[in-house]
């Protein structure tokens, strides 16, 4: 899903620390060998916001992985094995994010990453890994250029064969709004203003073509930058436009202020933002202005499969922190799968000198039933699953309006 962006640093060599072992990834719990009963432990990297802007989501992804870990070290899903989980914070900067992928990749124990959760962040981290052939599927990334290449609109070509996701794109999200602000909310004139960040800017620009297609006008465009907090000038634009809606691509951190500043300056039209904005952060932040705001974001409301009902008890029994409700299925199902690429490359504990280049093959050819709904990747490592939701706030809470699948061609 989506993104910050900040100057790169140069990075300096990233240290690890703890006992590598016999083999050429993985480690032993002890020094007895096998006979004994010892397991190899093998790390499944985190790297999301855990803390400042973004975090409840981030949270959500790192939980989630922690679910799908202990679920499978329970189960023996692959005997000789112990899972652990590496959680990393990158703050939703592109440079803390490359700088915890060359940390991961320095770490031999690590055979496959999670994460990010912003787009931008991705697409500093996608080269490190892919360098050292360690797999990195992500939960919530959707611009389409991470795996379809900058051209993606005229020639679609993958950059990066270590790269997956189990969230569908924007060049799909961004339609999906469109058709629903123009057919089902009768909307016809709108403001659209986006966070300059790789995300934001490209989800604000498919809706801007989608919904001119459909027929729709754009009344103005602006921009904000992140992190700021006064949009008093940005208020005043929207009423003297006419607009009947608002657009806004980018993450709640600003759009919980901005609904309710349009709000407050009497401006009552319904805010619409993409999979970054929906958490319930938003809502409680906002308060009542954000009452009847849309989002779309990814898949199907997790609470309604059955599949699910099992994670999401256990997140609320171990009162883990931050959102499940947004990526925390997906999240579980991308562990889930390079667990059982793992399982099919690490046999009773020994791990080959080329695990982390076979992993990426085999989740490549992964298909199999997750919580949040099928698993599987193409050919340019997108998920099969094109699902996606349109959710309103109603009452303080998000309702999911409806679910589907949006044809961008």
């Amino acid at each position: 899903m989506i993104v910050r962006h900040r100057s790169l640093l140069i990075l300096t060599t990233v240290l690890t620390t703890g006992a590598l072992t016999l083999t050429a990834c993985g480690s032993r719990d002890d020094d007895k060998g096998s006979d004994s009963g010892s397991k190899t432990t093998v790390v499944i990297g985190v790297d999301a916001p855990l803390t400042g802007q973004n975090s409840a989501t981030g949270l959500g992804i790192q939980y989630g992985v922690q679910i799908a870990v202990d679920d499978a070290n329970k189960k023996n899903l692959v005997p000789g094995v112990t899972f652990k989980v590496k959680a990393l914070d990158d703050k939703a900067v592109p440079a803390s994010g490359q700088q915890n992928a060359t940390a991961l990749v320095a770490n031999k124990d690590v055979l496959g990453v999670v994460g990010p959760l912003n787009s931008g962040v991705a697409t500093q981290m996608q080269q490190v890994f892919d360098t050292a052939g360690l797999v990195q599927i992500s939960p919530s990334n959707t611009a389409p250029e991470l795996t379809q290449g900058k051209n993606w609109q005229s020639k679609k070509e993958r950059p990066y064969k270590t790269y997956f996701r189990t969230a569908t794109t924007d060049a799909l999200q961004g339609g999906f709004a469109a058709d629903y602000a123009y057919n089902t909310l009768k909307k016809r004139k709108v403001f659209i203003v986006d966070d300059k960040q790789t995300y934001g800017a490209g989800l604000a620009k498919l809706f801007k073509q989608n919904f001119k297609k459909a027929g729709g006008k754009v009344t103005a465009e602006d921009h904000i930058s992140v992190g700021d907090t006064d949009f008093s000038s940005l208020v005043t634009k929207v009423k003297n436009s006419g607009a009947d809606l608002f657009y806004y691509g980018g993450q709640y951190d600003e759009s919980e202020k901005i609904t309710k500043q349009l709000k407050d300056g009497g401006v009552d039209i319904p805010l619409f933002g993409g999979d970054g904005m929906f958490s319930d952060t938003y809502i409680e932040t906002a308060g009542k202005p954000s009452e009847g705001d849309l989002v779309t974001s990814v898949g199907v409301p997790v609470t309604t499969l059955p599949a699910a009902k099992e994670f999401i008890a256990t997140y609320k029994a171990k009162k883990y922190p931050g959102d499940y409700g947004t990526y925390g299925g997906y999240s579980y199902d991308a562990a889930t799968a390079i667990i059982k690429a793992i399982g099919n490359v690490v046999k009773d504990g020994k791990v080959p000198s080329d695990a982390r280049t076979k992993i990426v093959d085999e989740v490549q050819k992964t298909k199999f039933d997750g919580i949040a709904g099928p698993v599987a990747f193409d050919e340019y490592g997108d998920t099969t699953n094109k699902q996606l939701t349109v959710y309103q706030v109603v009452k303080g809470k998000w309702k999911a309006v409806k679910s589907g699948t949006y044809n961008a061609g």
